[in-house]
């Protein structure tokens, strides 16, 4: 079963106002959004967290298709397509640890952001 089925079991089967209440907070706190098709998603696809250090995708995002890297001195954005640092604060040695991960990884990187566009999204689908 999906995590967005298994939070609207839990809330249809919510014993309590309490119960509602916490799953609301779970909801609106942890980066969830309807789909004009009126399905939940997350907004933000956590491709990776390890000691601190996150990778993630956000669902309705800007072109061009990017990956953000934040933990430690690390919190920059990285197109998917070639690893050019669009914005943030990365050094010299991380950057080059980043490109040769990317590089090793690419590939995961486009399946998982071309499986978390919504519909209404701007920036589609990456073509290989």
């Amino acid at each position: 079963m999906n995590p967005y089925q298994l939070i609207a079991d839990k809330l249809s089967n919510a014993e309590s106002l309490e119960e509602l209440t916490k799953g609301l907070e779970h909801l609106l706190s942890g980066g969830y959004s309807i789909w004009e098709d009126g399905e939940l998603y997350s907004i933000r696809q956590l491709v990776a967290k390890v000691n601190g250090l996150k990778i993630e995708i956000y669902s309705n995002e800007h072109p061009p298709p990017h990956f953000h890297v934040k933990g430690g001195d690390i919190k920059a954005s990285f197109s998917i397509i070639d690893c050019e640092q669009l914005e943030g604060k990365v050094g010299r040695r991380e950057k080059a640890l980043i490109k040769w991960w990317h590089s090793k990884g690419k590939e995961k990187l486009i399946e998982i952001w071309n499986s978390t566009r919504p519909s209404d999204c701007t920036v589609g689908a990456i073509n290989t």
